[in-house]
């Protein structure tokens, strides 16, 4: 037993100290650690100087109760260097089995530590903790936690796409939170835009576009908008339509807030530029305050890549200034370039003549039987197996959800189905 003689602080420290080696006195001390917490917050024997007493690899519970305590209050400028450089040192070296006990707290840390690095003005500095901390908290790989959208809002503006396009990778299940996982969406779409990666950017945007809600949302309505301009650069063409799976609020009111965007889209599916361009110039300003013009003129260059991929269904061979009279562009070299930009990136299968600036197209060489393509083949279709897998899961656990069989118990006595109705699943049957 500790001496009376000892201060509350040190009693602390030795509590941390003795029960963080075994797994099972864990719970016994993050009892303590709640109970004092109060306490350490008025307790001016608490400095930064008292950490130096522990090790945050084998102490990580109560480290992070003393990092949290104090760091939770506001620094200088000067300060907040130091504060970020501690954080990043504990998010490295911490147990991840430890600090999910307190994983609230853990999350509040990161963020603080997230919102010290934006006013250090240097996102790229959070960016390597942050991700070490989305893997440590995570409990499962399908599981959105809360500092997902934080790891991709640095990795964003750091312009580090390809971390961020490291935590995009695994498929999300389970969510707590909507606004994570509106935000989780929306930047991860805008990562994947930086990166060129429109189908994938797609996925993601029509995820916050077609995500339940009562009324629309900012991010709903800034994702709608990139929504339709990345339909337009990877489809080629702009349905008017919201998906039917859309919630009523975002069917009624996300058309109205996006009319210049429904005006841009309806252009592009008339195929004609001078109109669409017109329509640019005319809600250049509102682009440009939504961050989207630069979006808006590839969505431009990719209606002179569709007319010309449509020519391709047409023709066997045209010269360059054909292709440019056809697709009203200045003159052959613009034609040339945007010819060898779709070869570049595989759009079309075509041979330039430099002699007479003749382009025969070809067709696609792809025979789908290479080692390189079956790995993909093989890749896609494993995941379609594990998501399969996970679907059939969700929706056993749902049929035997009290909650949801309440509910569905419910609509059966007001709408009275009848024998019609879908009887309760036998192994919740009692």
């Amino acid at each position: 037993m500790i001496g009376g003689t000892t201060s509350p602080m040190e009693n602390v420290i030795a509590s941390i100290q003795g029960l963080s080696a075994s797994s099972g006195d864990l719970s016994p001390l993050h009892r303590i650690l709640k109970g004092v917490e109060e306490t350490l917050r008025t307790d001016s024997d608490l400095q930064l100087s008292t950490l130096d007493q522990l090790d945050p690899s084998k102490h990580s519970l109560g480290y992070l109760y003393l990092l949290d305590v104090l760091t939770c209050g506001p620094v200088s400028r000067e300060q907040a260097s130091d504060v970020v450089l501690l954080i990043s040192r504990f998010i490295t070296s911490c147990d991840a089995v430890q600090i999910r006990l307190a994983s609230d707290k853990f999350v509040s840390l990161c963020k603080r530590f997230k919102d010290r690095v934006l006013e250090l003005n240097d996102p790229l500095r959070g960016v390597a903790p942050l991700l070490t901390a989305v893997r440590k908290v995570q409990v499962s790989t399908k599981r959105l936690t809360a500092l997902h959208p934080d790891c991709l809002q640095l990795c964003l503006l750091s312009k580090c796409y390809k971390a961020g396009f490291s935590v995009l990778s695994d498929d999300i299940l389970e969510v707590d939170h909507p606004r994570d996982f509106y935000l989780y969406c929306y930047y991860g779409g805008m990562i994947c835009i930086g990166q060129k990666k429109f189908q994938k950017a797609l996925e993601l945007l029509y995820n916050v576009v077609t995500a339940p809600m009562h009324t629309v949302n900012a991010i709903a309505l800034e994702a709608y908008k990139k929504y339709i301009l990345v339909t337009l650069i990877h489809s080629g063409q702009f349905s008017i339509s919201l998906p039917k799976c859309a919630s009523t609020a975002a069917q009624r009111s996300l058309k109205t807030w996006c009319m210049a965007y429904t005006e841009v889209g309806n252009c592009y599916n008339e195929g004609k530029i001078r109109e669409l361009e017109a329509v640019v110039v005319a809600n250049s300003s509102d682009f440009e305050k939504d961050n989207n013009l630069g979006l808006v003129k590839q969505a431009v260059s990719s209606l002179y890549k569709r007319n010309i991929l449509r020519l391709t269904q047409k023709y066997l061979t045209l010269s360059l200034q054909d292709i440019a009279n056809m697709v009203q562009l200045a003159n052959a070299k613009e034609a040339e370039m945007h010819v060898l930009q779709m070869i570049q990136d595989g759009q079309i299968h075509a041979l330039i003549n430099q002699k007479d600036g003749m382009v025969r197209f070809l067709e696609d060489p792809e025979q789908y039987k290479t080692s390189e393509m079956i790995e993909v083949m093989d890749s896609v279709i494993q995941r379609t197996i594990r998501l399969s897998k996970n679907i059939i899961t969700m929706d056993e656990s749902l049929s035997c959800d009290p909650l949801y069989l309440g509910k569905v118990g419910r609509e059966r006595q007001r709408y009275d189905f009848g024998e019609d109705f879908d009887t309760v699943p036998q192994k919740f049957s009692m």
